[in-house]
């Protein structure tokens, strides 16, 4: 089995400290081993190792999270990129077609797509893989996982199953264990049911009647054969070769794989999960995972009872009094919201469309001190740029800004135009149009980088290489 895990997300849910670059499966607030924080990102892919799926398993996502995922997920982790962000159809059709025409996949593999971020326990994944059985065993175009609601819930979609006996499990081997046959008269962990309908998250009343009748939330883990959803690109006249598909990314229609392809199944089998399982999409349902109530510089009172702080600003939050809340405090604003609100904050950024102003690369991260925009279109940027120790930046121009770098703090090696030098605190670097350039920190580094140009954003940089050693193939000293 194969599994596809989905990268998404605008960075809306859990501002100001996720935005556009930083959505929130990358935000290190939980707690994870060692007594270290960690990301969703991080939790989840260290549980597929932990279980032993890492090794069948990709990571999709579009290129504004690239280098996101590998400093979270590891430099070696097997991504598939979108061209450009096209909801869950298009990122999954892309992701099969590249098993398919580029990884070899046999047709009759059953692959599993499933979020990058959900909160679960272990026993999820181990859950998971039996999918693959149940896929086999049913016939069915496509298995789900639904996990068994513990309130009636608004937020989730529902998973209708057909009533009666649910459908025993058969191992490898063709048979039962005793112990297998007992879940299955309970509708438990070794079996599965068909699914009847879909219910997108309905009211309160109608969320405990669906549960009256065995409904599941639907938690996005579906399992199909790869030649199930090969064929069906086929008939929608979807190239299945890889880079065909690329080149037309564009003109796929933006849509969700449930609406395309699960809602239009034939037959769908579905399996049920009785443990814990959280979106932790909201300010409401993360606090209750975070371990603690404060995170970075605060005062607060005793009386701020069930107020969680949070803060990335180099200045202190004093909190008197405040009851039931969340402060989130990063560059790129400042919230302050009763807990019951906090869901709201996507609808009202809906129409917000700013650049961010904190960053994290795979050689440390960035903060945006200034940014001005002048008539005649010219743009200035002034960014405080930290660098981890051996970390280093690709090798790269720009043909529409220049820049002005100040070390502040570390030394490290520059190379220029192909020319090796020394750098360290107090120097200043003037970095012409168009000249080719990166930054090694042998120690840790900070800089202000001042930048001028038409063109201030990320995709404008014309990158040579990105390891140090390839780098140097360019060295003339």
């Amino acid at each position: 089995m194969k599994l596809i895990l989905l990268s998404g997300g605008s960075g809306k849910r859990l501002w100001p400290l996720s935005n556009d670059a930083r959505s929130k499966q990358f935000l290190r607030i939980l707690d994870g081993p060692g007594g270290l924080k960690e990301s969703m990102v991080e939790r989840v892919w260290r549980q597929l190792g932990e279980t032993g799926l890492q090794r069948s398993s990709y990571i999709a996502a579009g290129k504004a999270q690239e280098e996101m995922i590998r400093v979270h997920a590891g430099l070696s982790v097997p991504l598939i990129i979108e061209p450009e962000r096209r909801d869950t159809f298009p990122a999954i059709a892309l992701s099969a077609v590249y098993l398919y025409s580029v990884a070899g996949v046999s047709l009759d593999e059953v692959v599993t797509i499933l979020p990058v971020d959900p909160y679960v326990e272990d026993a999820f994944f181990h859950k998971i893989t039996e999918l693959e059985q149940v896929i086999h065993d049913s016939g069915c175009d496509m298995a789900l996982m639904g996990v068994k609601p513990t309130f009636p819930s608004e937020k989730y979609g529902y998973i209708v199953p057909e009533t009666g006996e649910p459908k025993l499990i058969i191992n490898a081997a063709g048979d039962v264990t005793e112990a297998e046959a007992s879940d299955a008269e309970t509708g438990d962990a070794r079996s599965y049911q068909l699914v009847r309908r879909f219910t997108e998250k309905p009211r309160e009343e109608a969320a405990a009647e669906l549960m009256q009748r065995g409904a599941l939330w639907n938690c996005g883990v579906f399992a199909f054969k790869l030649g199930y959803l090969i064929n069906l690109l086929i008939e929608k006249r979807i190239p299945i070769q890889y880079d065909e598909l690329v080149n037309q990314y564009s003109t796929l229609v933006k849509t969700s794989f449930d609406y395309e392809v699960v809602e239009r199944a034939k037959q769908v089998a579905v399996l049920p999960f009785d443990g814990c399982w959280k979106d932790l999409g909201t300010w409401n349902t993360l606090t209750e995972e975070m371990g603690t109530a404060e995170l970075g510089e605060h005062i607060t009172t005793e009386l701020a009872t069930d107020t969680h702080v949070i803060n990335e600003l180099g200045i202190p939050i004093t909190i008197l009094g405040i009851k039931n809340a969340i402060i989130a405090a990063s560059p790129d604003g400042i919230l302050v919201s009763d807990k019951a609100s906090s869901p709201r904050i996507k609808e009202v950024l809906k129409n917000r469309d700013k650049r961010p102003m904190y960053e994290e690369r795979r050689w440390g991260y960035y903060i945006v001190l200034d940014y001005l925009k002048y008539p005649d279109g010219s743009e200035v940027m002034t960014k405080r740029v930290c660098l981890d120790k051996g970390k280093n930046f690709s090798y790269h121009y720009h043909n529409n800004r220049c820049e002005v770098w100040t070390i502040l703090s570390g030394e490290g090696e520059m190379m220029l135009d192909d020319q090796l030098r020394t750098v360290k605190a107090g120097d200043i670097i003037n970095i012409p149009l168009g000249s080719r350039h990166c930054l090694l920190a042998r120690t840790p580094m900070e800089m202000i980088e001042v930048m001028r140009g038409t063109q201030l954003v990320e995709e404008e940089s014309v990158r040579l290489e990105a390891d140090w050693k390839d780098i140097m193939q360019y060295c003339m000293i």
